[in-house]
């Protein structure tokens, strides 16, 4: 896949719900997430597939989302984009509403993200 494709399904995913089953087909093996902050005591970077699947488990488990939505994306040059993501919910252990926007930025080598960034 190039990187108009990449981008053009990493999107779609989103927008379908299928983020995760794309995990595989989209993202390298030791892939690094990189969040403007440390979550929860995780730290700030996730290394590895396995270590970005388990953040999106741990999304799913800790919050219910009411409203979404995700921007087509922004290429730039040959090997990044970005994407505005804005979600809508509530944190379930505390009810907290929440309304979030951010920037995904995602790089890509060899016909896979390697590394994507969030800021917030």
């Amino acid at each position: 896949m190039n990187l108009k494709e990449i981008a053009q399904e990493l999107v779609a995913g989103c927008r379908e719900n299928r983020a995760k089953e794309n995990l595989d087909k989209l993202y390298a093996a030791d892939a690094v997430s990189v969040e403007a902050m440390d979550m929860q005591g995780m730290g700030r970077e996730t290394h590895g597939i396995e270590g970005i699947r388990g953040k999106h488990d741990w999304w799913e488990s800790a919050h219910e989302v009411s409203g979404a939505s995700v921007s087509d994306p922004f290429l730039h040059g040959e090997n990044s984009f970005a994407v505005i993501f804005e979600v809508q919910g509530k944190v379930k252990e505390s009810g907290e509403a929440f309304d979030m926007r951010e920037v995904g930025v995602y790089h890509v080598v060899n016909g896979k993200i390697v590394r994507e960034e969030f800021f917030y």
